[in-house]
């Protein structure tokens, strides 16, 4: 049985990720991509689904005593502590240059002797394809279809039961090294790892990236996390940012809602930029930028939801049904058929996250300004059509409140820019626009009785996206509007433990998203909560909400994207990037308002 989602560790060479559990098993790995086909999938299934788990011999698989980043870096160290000594196993992926993906576990011996065992199953193609494992010149190869993956190590290796074992003993000071690497089966044997070389080139890279960061105040050690979790979501190659490395992990432990986030959602990337920009990462910005552009390039007006990390516009959704799902959470899906849906909010994050970059120095672009210039064009025709909204509905479309929210964002920016540039544009027209979709959400997307917005028009159920309506500028803080939707919102979607849903469910029945069962708070939506509490003035409040939600985090500071409050724990999948990122704009708003303790 898969370990608790909080109970993972990430690594990764910023173009895929490991999940790591506490007892020292690599349960998820796609390779050579984030949405390559998984080798070890057990995160999903049993172990017959392959894995790797290095460890203390003997029965069981205990749990590591102590785990750890080695300070600001995607390095993880964890340790044993056994009758016999102390032993601790390094896990990490050194950043790619000119050699492919590899995982590289180096053993060490801290004190006594421990007699270790490392047990590596690898399954292709999610877990189904049992490749051919043989030795090529000393070296352990599995092979099947495409794929090759090449283990060296200086121990002694045997095969038994479809796995491939090795039995040692570390102690004070000695090191046993082991390293995976894939590579393309067509071509030759990849060189050999020089682990001792990668770990200190791996230690160089994230020690000199953190060193760009910008932000120094009391909130650091949560920020520099998810800023690291953040780099390593992105791709390297297109800097195209995924969602989550992981598929399927449930929004509610045995239910259907499990989705396939290993793609670049336009919204999540945009609000990345965001964060990056403001904590002084602007070449990760710029290659955002420059993915965009590629990916949306021709077809502006089409814009989809989400891409492949190089800009692939078909994500065709499957179930892969010899997997049982995390925890008997089934289906498994792999793709996504949310890519074409109708989203109009995403006209707006976009033109939000091309706004900032001009607004902080972002070098010049005229196909950006051009691009931005089209979606408008487009919303101009579109903007009061019903959509599917933000969070994806499975259900029929409608005038949501937060899409209409966002079309106005998009036209406020754009005449901003075309004011600053002096640039062309029918600003008039574009004015009135403006001022129409306002007048129109007031009107048709307020309930006066309730001093509240509403989901969308007409309706009353209430929606955490709402909450973004002051944090975008739609109305000031200060309005009795905004101020009546918080504390609305407050009352009809706070968990008992106070985070914040994302909208009502129906339990065994489809409720408004179209899908039967329940979900768990979702933690952007917290944080928004903490943002808008310390623009309408209730800083301590807002502050302690925040430190709230970062004792969610597991014990390296991770995120899923929701928290079950009725089982006290992490679900969805982890670690996400929408979980992150408003971590790291709520610190940075309650930083600037001098809202924080000690």
């Amino acid at each position: 049985m898969s370990g608790r989602i909080e109970d993972y560790a990430l690594i990764g060479d910023t173009q895929t990720a490991a999940l790591v559990c506490r007892d020292g098993s690599v349960d998820w790995l796609c390779l050579p991509r984030f949405d390559s086909h998984a080798v070890f999938a057990s995160l999903l299934g049993t172990e017959d689904h392959g894995f790797w788990r290095i460890g203390p011999a003997g029965t069981g698989a205990p749990y590591a005593d102590r785990r750890r980043y080695q300070g600001d870096s995607l390095i993880l160290e964890s340790e044993w502590d056994t009758p016999d000594g102390t032993v601790r196993v390094v896990d990490f992926m050194p950043p790619r240059e000119d050699h492919g993906p590899q995982l590289i576990r180096i053993v060490e011996g801290v004190s006594g002797r421990v007699q270790m065992r490392s047990a590596l199953r690898m399954r292709f193609s999610y877990g189904r394809v049992v490749p051919w494992v043989h030795k090529v010149d000393g070296r352990t190869v599995a092979v099947a279809g495409p794929d090759s993956v090449w283990l060296d190590t200086d121990t002694q290796t045997y095969g038994e039961d479809l796995t491939t074992y090795s039995d040692f003993a570390v102690g004070p000071g000695e090191r046993v090294a082991f390293c995976i690497s894939w590579q393309a089966s067509h071509r030759g044997a990849p060189e050999v790892p020089d682990a001792p070389a990668a770990l200190t080139a791996t230690t160089a890279f994230w020690r000199e990236w953190v060193d760009h960061c910008t932000y120094h105040g009391p909130y650091r050690e949560a920020v520099i996390r998810s800023l690291i979790t953040l780099k390593a979501l992105t791709y390297g190659p297109t800097g195209g940012i995924v969602a989550a490395p992981t598929t399927s992990l449930p929004e509610e432990i045995g239910g259907v809602r499990n989705w396939d986030y290993r793609y670049t959602w336009l919204r999540d990337a945009a609000i990345t930029l965001s964060s990056l920009l403001r904590t002084g990462y602007r070449e990760e910005a710029q290659a955002w930028r420059e993915w965009l552009l590629r990916a949306v390039a021709g077809d502006p007006e089409n814009l989809q939801i989400m891409y492949g990390i190089a800009g692939e516009r078909e994500l065709g959704e499957t179930e892969l049904d010899w997997l049982p799902g995390y925890e008997d959470s089934r289906p498994v899906r792999v793709g996504n058929g949310a890519a074409h849906q109708l989203q109009l909010d995403v006209y707006g994050e976009v033109t939000e996250a091309l706004h900032l970059g001009h607004m902080t120095g972002l070098a010049r672009s005229d196909y950006a300004q051009g691009l931005q210039l089209k979606l408008i064009r487009y919303l101009e025709t579109h903007w009061d059509q019903p959509d599917e909204g933000i969070w994806e509905v499975r259900g029929p479309r409608r005038h949501f409140v937060h899409s209409k929210v966002m079309a106005w964002v998009a036209v406020d920016r754009t005449i901003k820019l075309i004011e600053s540039e002096d640039a062309d544009g029918p600003l008039d027209r574009w004015r009135e626009l403006r001022d129409e979709i306002h007048q129109d959400v007031c009107e048709k997307g307020y309930d006066k009785e309730r001093n509240t917005f509403t989901q969308s028009y007409g309706s009353k159920e209430l929606d955490a996206s709402l909450l973004l309506i002051p944090q975008m500028g739609f109305l000031p803080p200060d309005d009795k509007r905004v101020i009546g939707t918080i504390e609305a919102i407050q009352r009809e979607l706070s968990t008992p433990d106070g985070f914040i849903l994302r909208y009502p469910t129906a339990g065994e029945e489809a409720g408004v998203d179209g899908l039967e069962g329940d979900e768990g708070a979702f933690l952007a939506c917290s944080f928004w909560m903490a943002d808008d509490l310390a623009m309408i003035g209730r800083v301590e409040e807002a502050r302690h909400l925040f430190e709230r939600l970062l004792a969610l985090r597991n014990d390296l500071g991770l995120l899923a994207e929701e928290w079950d409050p009725r089982l006290q724990r992490q679900v969805g999948n982890f670690p996400q990037a929408f979980s992150h990122v408003p971590l790291i704009d709520t610190a940075l708003r309650l930083t600037a308002s001098g809202a924080y303790g000690g």
